[in-house]
């Protein structure tokens, strides 16, 4: 495979972000948010196939003066985010199509920038081009986060800005310190060094610290669980699956390419690990409305991926990352479900939401499915993935090993709790009598008589159903994810081909 073309990743969406700017017509809106996620989607399959046969794919650009060259890399981990973060990012688009939430202006555009970033982000394997790419990715946030232009989504956006400048200074700063304390922010160089100075260790803390805070670990996660639900539900479905998913791809990048076992210090990821398990599901019980329990659910499931870096053996990051790719997909499905749920009764809150599962079956059944892969249960990707996390936690032989067990397990008895009270208060319970019904073009209406014929229409709830299908896919077909998975922690762990690549390059 030329590798130049890995450059194509990156140029088409931002190419397609300024045709959508430059032409007003909304079917090519519609063409371009469909159609670049199942190009990469296309890209990213091909990669995995390619890996099979060759590890790693780097290009450099701009290597006029040795050493200043921007590295480009794919192996098996980039290329399954690619596939994931795209199948995700085509679905979510699809919903905000069918809810009619594309017609904003410059909403298309400012999502195709931000898959820009995200695949740029994936792709790079140079620490200030990771910066610059994470950048790409937020800016257009600060308008899609409020898109709709009322004053409460405004608020939250301000919020998000806020934290967001602030944790890509703290990450523009690291970087400086690793270049100044290493003479390099390529992780192939850095991953070639025998031995990193306590100065240098000290500058990738930095980077790592800020890359936790745009992950949502605990304690840092408040800022996620109340930006996120106060977007639309297609909205926080694409920040869930792309965001937070970008940070955890770039912490088990750069944390494998400095440290070849886990350093001294591991005990305080492990704390962070743990306490973001336990504190999401125990927090879920003070919310009120759905989208927030899932918000939570959505930062515990940070805390389970982290596991892998924690134990940095090959069976804990191929855990971890079977679990990013089942978070991903899972956290989508039942985002779009309530989203479908939201758009037809105009709300999510427990106290106007009620028996919705007399009235909605597909829409019921989807939500159980979802909220069984959560909690780990058959037959979702979610057994499989909490399974795996468990027996690499098992085979890790300090006291480590059982602490992160018992955070998985009680994490799960705790969500069970926590989700059985969602659904007590809201698709359980009386039926529901009136209701405020949903509009784009006039603003959410009056509560009004609810009458039987109101049922959520088909297209709402197909793409949600495509992703709790393919949760229930990996649960019956898991051995070909974890083949993947396997080779992208063999990776991960392995970067003599990385290394050669890059240098070769």
């Amino acid at each position: 495979m030329n590798s130049a073309l890995l450059l194509l990743i990156i140029a088409i969406p931002l190419g397609a972000s300024a045709l959508s700017t430059i032409v007003r017509s909304r079917l090519l809106d519609r063409i371009l948010l469909i159609g670049i996620p199942a190009l990469i989607t296309a890209a990213g399959l091909y990669l995995l196939a390619v890996h099979t046969r060759e590890p790693v794919i780097a290009h450099s650009v701009g290597g006029f003066v040795d050493g200043l060259a921007i590295p480009f890399v794919s192996d098996t981990f980039a290329a399954l985010l690619l596939t994931v973060t795209s199948i995700a990012a085509l679905v979510c688009s699809w919903f905000l199509i069918a809810t009619g939430e594309d017609q904003y202006r410059f909403m298309p555009a400012l999502i195709l920038m931000m898959l820009t970033g995200v695949y740029g982000a994936i792709l790079t394997g140079d620490l200030f081009n990771l910066f610059v790419f994470v950048e790409v990715m937020v800016l257009p946030s600060y308008a899609l986060i409020a898109v709709t232009g009322t004053w409460r989504r405004l608020g939250v956006g301000r919020m998000f800005v806020m934290v967001n400048l602030l944790t890509s200074t703290i990450l523009l700063i690291g970087v400086g310190f690793v270049y100044g304390s290493l003479g390099t922010v390529n992780l192939a160089l850095i991953a070639e060094m025998e031995e990193i100075p306590p100065a240098g260790q000290l500058a990738i803390g930095v980077v790592l610290t800020a890359l936790f805070v745009k992950a949502g670990a605990a304690p840092v996660h408040g800022w996620l669980v109340r930006s996120y639900p106060n977007t639309s539900a297609g909205m926080m479905a694409l920040f869930s699956g792309l965001h937070t998913k970008v940070a955890l791809y770039a912490i088990y990048r750069v944390y494998s390419s400095v440290f070849v076992e886990p350093p001294v210090w591991s005990w305080v990821v492990a704390v962070i690990v743990v306490v973001t398990i336990l504190l999401a599901v125990l927090s879920a019980f003070g919310e009120i409305r759905v989208r927030n329990v899932l918000a939570f659910q959505m930062v515990s499931g940070v805390g389970h991926i982290l596991i892998g870096v924690v134990l940095m053996s090959a069976a804990a990051l191929s855990a971890g990352t079977f679990y990013l790719t089942h978070h991903i997909i899972t956290m989508a499905g039942l985002l779009l479900t309530m989203g479908a749920v939201e758009q037809t009764y105009g709300t999510g809150a427990f106290k106007k939401l009620s028996g919705v599962a007399g009235r909605e079956k597909w829409a019921t059944v989807l939500m159980v499915v979802g909220l069984f892969s959560l909690i780990g249960l058959p037959p979702t990707s979610g057994v499989w993935g909490k399974i795996g996390l468990i027996r690499a936690s098992a085979a890790d032989e300090s006291v480590l090993g059982p602490v992160l067990i018992g955070a998985v397990i009680l994490g799960s008895l705790i969500s069970i709790l926590a989700l059985q009270r969602l659904w007590a208060n809201s698709f359980w319970g009386e039926p529901m009598t009136h209701y405020h019904p949903d509009s784009l073009s006039t603003g959410r209406a009056a509560l009004t008589e609810l009458p039987d014929s109101v049922r959520i229409r088909t297209r709402l709830l197909l793409p949600g159903t495509v992703m709790i299908a393919l949760s229930v896919g990996l649960f019956l077909f898991p051995d070909l994810l974890f083949a993947v998975t396997e080779r992208a922690a063999e990776d991960l762990l392995h970067t003599v081909p990385y290394i050669e690549a890059v240098r070769t390059r």
